[in-house]
């Protein structure tokens, strides 16, 4: 077993790729060229993250800080890789990349696009974090495989029926996620949508409606279900220490969004 595929077994990490930095779509080129290595392999590899249901949290948001964990795995594989290639350079990153990650992972052959913009994986439905590692090895070093064709959904259309405003449609500019991540004031409008849906943070409608989702396995990474959090109440923001609050994804909008999410749909 390759160094790669024993990491990635110990680390319950079942969906992984490795691509030629030249096969990827590089988006953010200032990342890239602030490397003091120039990338020619990318390790991309998925995170499943649902732990069951939730009640007004977004089943991502149910855990602590995905990024925490996105982080850990990408430090934790450079150290196991370094060990087998002492002379290689690495970088890992999860959300803010030079590259976009779900095409890599698309063409990784790691899942299909849906009509909502998701990945979706067999296993897990589209509830899969993305995370990746970048580095000087040459592609045959560990086993890069050729870009496959982008595959996609089904187009059956229950996301978008099921999207709350419209915008899957082409009827709206904002996603009900975004308007609950919004700092400043709501419209009786958006208000109104987060009370419909019940959510304070997030919005998994399109998810919810997925067939790919219907049967979708929990994940079998401890981290997401440590301080699992699937209905928040103002008495528990309220009992959160600072580093407590820094620890979940609401927090980088601060805490008095949150808080006045929770109280526009409490009352």
């Amino acid at each position: 077993m390759s160094a790669l595929a024993s990491f990635m077994k110990e680390e319950s990490i079942s969906l992984y790729a490795v691509l030629s930095y030249k096969d990827v779509r590089e988006t953010m080129p200032r990342l890239r060229s602030s490397l003091p290595f120039e990338p020619r392999s990318v390790i991309v590899f998925l995170l499943p993250y649902y732990t069951g249901e939730t009640v007004n949290l977004s089943r991502y948001a149910a855990s602590k800080d995905y990024h925490i964990h996105i982080r850990a795995v990408g430090e934790r594989l450079i150290r196991h890789l370094s060990h087998s290639f002492p002379a290689a350079s690495f970088h890992t990153y999860g959300d803010h990349s030079p590259i976009d990650e779900r095409s890599a992972a698309l063409i990784g052959g790691l899942g299909i696009l849906g009509d909502n913009g998701l990945l979706i994986t067999e296993e897990y439905g589209s509830y899969v974090f993305i995370g990746d590692v970048l580095t000087d090895l040459a592609p045959e070093c560990l086993g890069a495989t050729a870009p496959q064709p982008v595959r996609y959904c089904e187009h059956c259309g229950r996301c978008r029926a099921a999207c709350p405003t419209g915008i899957l449609r082409g009827e709206s500019d904002d996603c009900l996620s975004a308007i609950t991540q919004r700092k400043g004031k709501l419209t009786d409008e958006e208000i109104a949508l987060m009370r419909t849906c019940g959510t304070v943070w997030g919005c998994d409608e399109c998810q919810c409606h997925c067939p790919h989702n219907r049967h979708a396995s929990t994940t079998p990474i401890p981290f997401f279900y440590e301080d699992r959090i699937a209905h928040l109440t103002s008495a528990q923001l309220e009992q959160m220490d600072e580093q407590a609050f820094r620890e979940r994804a609401y927090a980088w909008r601060g805490r008095k969004t949150i808080e006045r999410n929770l109280l526009l749909t409490e009352t």
